[in-house]
């Protein structure tokens, strides 16, 4: 995987549907930058997530 992900990339990454990448971006939870219309992703960060695993508000697993 390259550095800085697309979403398809990311999705892919983390066998999860695109749409559910753009709404966990658009929440604030997958860090990424909006560059125009599209988002990129560091590969670290998502690493990082997965180490961490992923929490909702209330602190359960996030499920697709």
């Amino acid at each position: 995987m390259p550095e800085v992900m697309t979403v398809a990339e990311v999705a892919d990454y983390l066998r999860l549907n695109e749409a559910t990448v753009y709404r966990l971006a658009q929440q604030g939870k997958i860090p990424g930058a909006k560059l125009g219309r599209q988002w990129r992703f560091k590969r670290e960060v998502i690493d990082r997530l997965l180490a961490e695993g992923f929490a909702t508000d209330d602190g359960t697993a996030e499920e697709e």
